[in-house]
């Protein structure tokens, strides 16, 4: 899972993503309105974590910009500011959910989760396809009741494939997703080994080959 953190205040940033990427996200930061924008308008993130106080602009205008150019996109308005008023026209504008600092690092990942849940997967916290029964809190994965052994990648890419289940996804959207670079060859190279080792494992256990190569444009995860 990608998430962006928006936030100027450098010691809160830092504590945000460090204790993010010690639980499984691959996490972007931007400390000023430019970067913010940039990155939110470039990028596809499964979260967007966005102070209102930026400097060189309001994270209000980055949020109304975005609900514009991706009406879909994920967003957390984190502020110092306990206002009602902040708290409404954020939420009006089409903010998912508000959190007012300080606040718990445990409280804002249930929030993310939250959110990613009522997103993606219709606010459960399982996933069922198939054969396959992804448990989002515990991050497990079971196939016919025997739980899979997968790496934290292979994970994060069954997650993906999950959330675009019967849509085509391209390796550079699978790359950005996994390791929230641009792609190179490398990081291409890797996605191909990723994939062979997601689709063996899931077809020991004895499911089907949900996961289809589309050629010249990526792969669809759906029924085998």
């Amino acid at each position: 899972m990608k998430i962006l953190v928006v936030e100027d205040e450098m010691a809160i940033a830092h504590s945000i993503t460090e204790y993010l990427s010690g639980e499984g996200y691959s996490c972007d930061l931007a400390s000023d309105y430019m970067h913010a924008d940039e990155k939110a308008q470039l990028n596809n993130y499964d979260c967007i974590l966005l102070d209102i106080n930026l400097p060189g602009g309001s994270g209000m205008d980055i949020l109304k910009q975005l609900k514009t150019s991706k009406p879909n996109a994920a967003v957390i308005i984190i502020s110092a500011k306990n206002s009602l008023g902040d708290k409404i026209t954020g939420l009006e504008i089409g903010a998912d959910d508000y959190i007012t600092k300080p606040f718990h690092l445990s409280e804002l990942n249930a929030r993310i989760k939250s959110v990613i849940r009522r997103r993606n997967f219709g606010g459960s916290n399982k996933i069922i396809f198939g054969d396959i029964v992804a448990d989002l809190n515990a991050k497990t994965v079971m196939v016919k009741g025997a739980e899979l052994s997968l790496t934290r990648k292979e994970y994060d890419l069954l997650i993906f494939f999950l959330s675009n289940q019967n849509r085509t996804v391209t390796k550079e959207a699978i790359t950005e997703h996994l390791w929230g670079d641009q792609p190179d060859s490398k990081s291409l190279d890797l996605i191909y080994s990723h994939i062979k080792n997601l689709r063996k494992k899931i077809m020991e256990a004895g499911a089907g080959d949900y996961i289809e190569a589309i050629y010249g444009m990526g792969y669809k995860f759906r029924e085998a």
